[in-house]
């Protein structure tokens, strides 16, 4: 037996002040990560007295494209955009289930196909409650609910650790090379140019994958934000140079629009243009990094200055950006320090991308019952 999706929840409905919401409880299309990942600060607000309300526990889906498979369960109660669907559970429906209900990929294919519109296609939200939901009872509902529930909750242990070993990384980085008086005995003075290649990308529309080849995924912008690719993402050949080709663990850097740096932990990808893929022959990953990382603010003042359309910062920002060079036995001590944190940290980024491709490949196996969860003691 299944039910429509409106006997087991509803559109919430209500208005919350503008005036009480702030970047961490305002919710847009813009500020929700793809692939169950949550949210992000909001980078404004709406300009409208009020907007759409939400509470703790409700369920968050965007309804425009291409914004599609963004989905977030509410920790507290905030506003969102209208773009954003608020459903709530009914008496009797276990608020979790509702939500892995509508983070399987089938309701999101189903919205994508009931869409109305052209240039930016929203789903028709008569149609959306009439989406089929196999019948659990509220015991199934749990089990089912708190299966994927624990793989979630070390995918978030696993990013709260890592938020502290950055932390610790940052402070220890403080400590040993900006808190140093002149230049120590031993040490010299360089450039990120001196320590690292900056490799830019290639403008990947020139290179598609041919009839006969199974294309990879395109690392843009959007991509080293969210930190994955997605069903969106651009194909590009295989055939590229291999220096163009992109592993875990790479050192990727945005120079241009949204400048950013970070280790890139979302499978083997194609580099764009716009994106410098940072390596050395001489020096270890921590430490280019480290000072790419050190030097990002200054970068993002300086594109900002230049932005005309998109900010961005020229190569040669890059041969003025100082760099303290340890001597060897400083340069081992600090690496022993710093190394095994980053290692650490690109170690269970890419755990959580293993957990999200397990829980998305249990998610409707779990909800079209061909696992039964009868047995299951959690």
């Amino acid at each position: 037996m299944k039910y429509n999706l409106a006997e087991i929840c509803e559109y919430a409905k209500g208005k919350v002040d503008v005036a009480i919401l702030n970047e961490e409880t305002y919710i847009s299309t813009e500020n929700m990560n793809p692939n169950k990942g949550g949210i992000a600060r909001a980078s404004s607000l709406p300009t409208v007295a009020q907007t759409q309300a939400f509470l703790a526990g409700d369920v968050l889906v965007s309804n425009i494209r291409p914004y599609f498979k963004k989905i977030w369960f509410a920790e507290f109660d905030g506003g969102c955009s209208n773009d954003v669907l608020v459903f709530r559970a009914k008496d009797g429906v276990n608020k979790r289930f509702l939500y892995y209900v509508l983070a399987d990929d089938t309701f999101f294919d189903y919205s994508m196909a009931t869409s109305k519109g052209t240039k930016m296609p929203r789903g028709d939200k008569t149609a959306i409650m009439k989406y089929e939901v196999p019948e659990f009872t509220y015991e199934e509902q749990e089990k089912i609910a708190g299966i994927l529930e624990i793989l979630d909750q070390k995918m978030q242990l696993n990013t709260e650790i890592n938020d502290n070993l950055l932390q610790q990384a940052q402070a220890i980085f403080t400590q040993e090379f900006l808190n140093v008086e002149g230049i120590p005995d031993g040490w010299k003075e360089s450039s990120l140019l001196g320590i690292a290649d900056y490799l830019n990308g290639l403008a990947m529309q020139k290179f598609r994958p041919k009839d006969d080849e199974q294309g990879l995924p395109v690392l843009k912008i959007k991509e080293l934000r969210q930190g994955a690719c997605d069903a969106s993402s651009e194909l590009c050949s295989p055939s590229i140079k291999p220096e163009y080709i992109v592993h875990d663990g790479d050192v990727i850097f945005s120079w241009s629009g949204s400048l950013l740096v970070d280790f890139w932990c979302g499978g083997t990808c194609g580099l764009n243009q716009h994106l410098f893929k940072v390596t050395s022959d001489t020096y270890d990953k921590w430490f280019y990094y480290a000072w790419t990382n050190h030097h990002l603010q200054k970068f993002v003042a300086i594109a900002a200055d230049m932005a005309t359309t998109m900010g961005h910062i020229k190569r040669e920002e890059l041969s003025k950006a100082v760099v303290l060079i340890p001597s060897q036995s400083d340069y081992d001590r600090i690496g022993g320090l710093l190394a095994p944190l980053y290692d650490l940290v690109i170690a269970n980024r890419i755990e959580n991308r293993k957990l999200a491709a397990l829980r998305d490949e249990l998610l409707p196996q779990l909800m079209s019952g061909q696992l039964d969860v009868s047995e299951v003691d959690l």
